[in-house]
C-alpha cells in the first residue's frame, strides 16, 4: 500500500537553516552579518537559476527575523514563530506569486495592507516569487512604497530573469545574485540524502545526476526521486542513464576516435546509429562538444578529476584516448564544433549539417601550417645587409626552387617589363645582387634585390636570374595576396622634373 503523506526529496530535504544551503556561502555570509550587526534593508532582491535556493534564502531570513531568539542569524526553527512560517501559517509573512498576482490592482491591494503594523511577528515580510513576471504599470505603482516602506516592514524579491526587471527596483534593492552549484557539491549533497534514505549509487551514478541537473540543487533532488521509483533503493548506472537519457558515452568515444583518426567513412554509420538510438541531432552535438572539451583537459592538466566528474574506469578512458592527439588539434575540433553550433540549430536538414561538420574534422590533421610550408624558404634566406629591410619574400630559396623541389624549368624566361639586361658597353653596369623594378607614374622605384647564393651569377646570366626570382615573388604574392619586397633604400630618391 503507497503512502499518501509520502515527502519528495525535494522537499523532504528542503533547507531550514543558512547553514544548510549548499553552494551559496557568499550570500549566506552576508546576510547572517547583515541581521548580526542590525543593518536589514527595506528589500532584497534574490537572482539565479531555477533551484539553487532564492526562495528557501527568503523564507529564511523571514526566520531569522521574526524568531523568538532574534532577529537572529541562526534562527531556532522550532519556535512557535519560526514553524509558522515553515508551515505557511503566519499572516504577518506573505509569500506572493508574481505570475498570478502581477496586475496594478494587486499591487494596489498590497500596498493598502503594508500600511499596517505586523499583527503577531517582529517584522512583516513581503515575498514576491518571479517578480519579473510584474506588469510595468504595477512596478511603478510600487515604486515609492519600496523606497519609503512602512517601518518593519521588509520586501524580498526573487528572480530567475533578472534583465527583465526595471532598474528603477533593481535600485532600491540589496542585490544578492544566486550562483549555479558546481558538480561537487551537488554529488556531496546527494551522497548525504542517499545515506539518510538508505540509497546504493555508484560514483558515477552521482556524477550522471549532477550533470543532468545543470547546477540545481532542487533538480538533482527531483530526478533522484525518479531513479528510486524506477529502480527502488539500488539503482544501476544503465538504468539511470535509460531514465536520464543520458547519451552512452560509449558513442562519444566512437566518434571521437573517428574523428582522431581522420576516418571520415566511420561517421555516416555512427551518425545512423544515433539517430536509431533515438537521440536528437542537436542535444547530441552539445553532449560531442562536451566530451572533446573533457579529452581537452585530460590532454592539458596533470589533476583532471579535480574538474571533471568522472569515475576512475571513465578517467582512464578520457586518457587512452587523449593521448591519441595533440593539444593543438584537440582545441582545433572544439572550436570548429563550437562554430557549427548555428548551422545544426538553424538548419533545416541538421543530419546533414552535422554529418558534414564532422566529415571536416576528420579531415583536420591533414592539414599542413603556414610555418611548414614556409621552412624550406626560412632555411635559405640570406642576411640583410645594413640599411635594408627585408620582409618574407627576401628569405626565398633559389630562383625557381621552393625548398629542394624545382617549381619551374631551367629555360629562358620572356623578357619581364621593368627588369634590366646584362649590362652592356656604354651603359652603366648594374649592382650585383640588385635590380630595379617599374614603379607607377610620380612614385619612386622599388630596389629588389635577388637571393645572395653561395656560387657567383656570370654577367650574361643577371637578366635570367632576376627574371625566375621576380616570377618566385609574384608567385607568393598571388598565393599569400601579401605585398612583399626588399627596399634597399627606407627612403626612395626624389623623382625627376617629368617622371
Amino acid at each position: 500500500m503507497s503512502d499518501q503523506n509520502y515527502t519528495v526529496l525535494a522537499r523532504k530535504y528542503r533547507p531550514m537553516a543558512f547553514e544548510e544551503m549548499v553552494g551559496q556561502n557568499a550570500v549566506v555570509q552576508t546576510l547572517q552579518n547583515g541581521i548580526r550587526s542590525g543593518r536589514i534593508a527595506q528589500a532584497y532582491l534574490f537572482s539565479g537559476m531555477r533551484g539553487v535556493g532564492k526562495t528557501t534564502a527568503a523564507r529564511i531570513l523571514a526566520k531569522a527575523l521574526n524568531c523568538e531568539k532574534g532577529p537572529t542569524p541562526t534562527p531556532c526553527g522550532v519556535c512557535e514563530f519560526c514553524m509558522a512560517i515553515q508551515d505557511d501559517k503566519l499572516v504577518d509573512v506573505m509569500e506572493i506569486d508574481g505570475a498570478s498576482n502581477n496586475g496594478i490592482d494587486n499591487i494596489r491591494d498590497l500596498r493598502e495592507l503594508v500600511q499596517y503594523k505586523a499583527m503577531q511577528s517582529r517584522y512583516r515580510v513581503i515575498i514576491i516569487d518571479e517578480v519579473h513576471q510584474v506588469s510595468r504599470p504595477a512596478f511603478n505603482a510600487l515604486l515609492k512604497t519600496l523606497e519609503e516602506p512602512p517601518e518593519k516592514t521588509i520586501f524580498i524579491f526573487a528572480t530567475t530573469e533578472l534583465q527583465k526587471v526595471p532598474l528603477t527596483i533593481v535600485s532600491r534593492c540589496q542585490y544578492y545574485e544566486f550562483k549555479r552549484v558546481s558538480q561537487k557539491e551537488i554529488k556531496a549533497h546527494l551522497a548525504f540524502v542517499a545515506g539518510k534514505e538508505g540509497l546504493t549509487l555508484s560514483e558515477n551514478g552521482y556524477g550522471l545526476i549532477a550533470r543532468a541537473s545543470e547546477g540545481s540543487i532542487r533538480d538533482s533532488l527531483t530526478l533522484l526521486d525518479q531513479a528510486v521509483a524506477f529502480c527502488g533503493k539500488t539503482i544501476d548506472d544503465k538504468d539511470l542513464a535509460l531514465i536520464l537519457g543520458t547519451i552512452n558515452r560509449d558513442l562519444l568515444f566512437e566518434f571521437s576516435s573517428a574523428v582522431i583518426a581522420g576516418e571520415p567513412g566511420l561517421i555516416f554509420p555512427l551518425v545512423e546509429k544515433v539517430i536509431d538510438s533515438g537521440y536528437d541531432l542537436r542535444a547530441f552535438h552539445k553532449r560531442l562538444i562536451e566530451h572533446f572539451r573533457d579529452l581537452l583537459i585530460v590532454r592539458t592538466m596533470d589533476r583532471p578529476h579535480e574538474i571533471l566528474t568522472v569515475g576512475e574506469a571513465d578517467l582512464a578512458a578520457f586518457r587512452a584516448e587523449a593521448k591519441k592527439t595533440g593539444e593543438e588539434d584537440l582545441l582545433r575540433y572544439l572550436q570548429a564544433l563550437q562554430n557549427g553550433e548555428p548551422a545544426m540549430k538553424f538548419s533545416a536538414q541538421p543530419q546533414i549539417a552535422f554529418e558534414t561538420l564532422l566529415v571536416k574534422l576528420c579531415h583536420f590533421r591533414k592539414l599542413i601550417d603556414l610555418k611548414d610550408v614556409l621552412s624550406g624558404w626560412e632555411e635559405t634566406a640570406p642576411a640583410a645587409g645594413p640599411g635594408q629591410i627585408r620582409t618574407a619574400a627576401s628569405t626565398a630559396p633559389p630562383a625557381g626552387t621552393f625548398g629542394t623541389k624545382r617549381l619551374y624549368p631551367a629555360t629562358e624566361p620572356a623578357p619581364v617589363p621593368g627588369l634590366p639586361r646584362a649590362a652592356s658597353a656604354g651603359t652603366p653596369a648594374a649592382k650585383p645582387g640588385v635590380y630595379e623594378t617599374a614603379s607607377p607614374a610620380g612614385r619612386s622605384s622599388v630596389r629588389e634585390e635577388a637571393p645572395a647564393g653561395p656560387r657567383s651569377i656570370p654577367a650574361g646570366n643577371a637578366g635570367k636570374e632576376a627574371a625566375l626570382r621576380h616570377s618566385t615573388v609574384k608567385l607568393f604574392q598571388d598565393k599569400y595576396k601579401a605585398r612583399v619586397v626588399s627596399v634597399e633604400n627606407a627612403r626612395p630618391p626624389r623623382p625627376k622634373d617629368g617622371e
